[in-house]
């Protein structure tokens, strides 16, 4: 892909904060690095020891959790929706569903997740990617994810 079609979107965690309401510690991307409207996406997570769910997963043993890698995976995803989407006024993009998950690789304090999320399906206001999580030119973790964008005035009824 030549760099023309990433139209010089790359975001930096502040501007990942606006558009997520993610906080810490479950804001879970460190920066986007391409950005393809309507496409594509790629994200960046930093893993570090510091991760507060090290402490109890595994002691000795620290493995990065698989939910938050799919939930992490889920976030580089919402930020594509909702960059993409062409409708005007506050917008929340709600977690739907998970099909196709599969974990290749434990991840551990010190891997760098590169998460390269594409668009399957969208059609207003559902949303289906599929997502890899690379460490270094290793698959991790795959998965197809749905999602749905939202006004925000009230949460769909498939979110939990």
């Amino acid at each position: 892909m030549n760099q023309g079609s990433h139209q010089g979107l790359c975001l930096d965690v502040t501007e990942i904060q606006a558009i997520l309401p993610h906080r810490y510690p479950f804001l879970l991307v460190d920066r986007i690095e391409e950005l393809e409207i309507g496409k594509r996406v790629v994200g960046i997570k930093n893993v570090t020891i510091n991760e507060p769910f090290f402490q109890g997963h595994f002691p000795g043993r620290p493995i990065m959790p698989g939910v938050l890698i799919i939930e992490a995976m889920a976030q580089v995803g919402g930020v594509l929706a909702f960059k993409s989407a062409k409708e005007a006024g506050a917008k929340l993009v709600y977690f739907m569903g998970i099909e196709k998950a599969k974990f290749r690789k434990p991840v551990t304090p010190g891997d760098r997740l590169r998460f390269v999320v594409e668009v399957l399906r969208a059609r207003h206001p559902y949303w289906k990617m599929r997502g890899e999580v690379f460490v270094d030119e290793t698959l991790v973790c795959e998965a197809e994810l749905m999602a749905m964008i939202t006004d925000g005035a009230a949460a769909p009824e498939a979110e939990s």
